[in-house]
């Protein structure tokens, strides 16, 4: 199960991501569309943007603004930044390795194995779908219509 943290990180790139090239989008207007608490969500977006994903503006017409194309973002890069290693045992993680405490042989080990295939059937789609991708969706369409018009 994801967190609120990850989730609402999701909500928000989905709706930046939504607007038109270039066009800005303040947190509050996130937050209200979304139903995200403001300084919760404050708090995701400076972390989206010190990962290189968003960029902020200042001013009038400020907000925030991807920094990177959708179809360039992987939900699984942004549930790594939310969430740490994705696999569930810590020998199955690739970044942050460590052999299991109780562990006699890996190799041997059919736990590691059976998970191993529901951990790269899950990293494959999460690694693969981007925000792009999401955004592209047709039955997305009427939501992200939708949205626009309550705001």
């Amino acid at each position: 199960m994801i967190s609120n943290k990850a989730k609402y990180a999701f909500r928000a790139l989905l709706a930046i991501a939504a607007e038109p090239q270039g066009q800005a989008l303040t947190s509050a207007e996130i937050s209200r569309r979304h139903a995200i608490p403001h300084k919760f969500l404050e708090q995701i977006l400076l972390e989206l943007k010190r990962a290189g994903i968003l960029e902020s503006r200042r001013g009038k017409s400020g907000g925030y603004v991807m920094l990177r194309p959708a179809d360039t973002i992987s939900f699984g890069e942004v549930l790594r930044l939310f969430e740490g290693p994705l696999a569930p045992l810590p020998c199955l993680s690739r970044n942050s390795y460590r052999r299991c405490e109780d562990c006699e042989n890996e190799a041997r080990c059919t736990i590691r194995r059976e998970f191993a295939k529901a951990y790269d059937a899950s990293r494959q789609v999460l690694d693969s779908r981007t925000i792009g991708d999401a955004l592209d969706n047709p039955a997305a369409a009427p939501l992200v219509a939708e949205e626009r018009r309550a705001s």
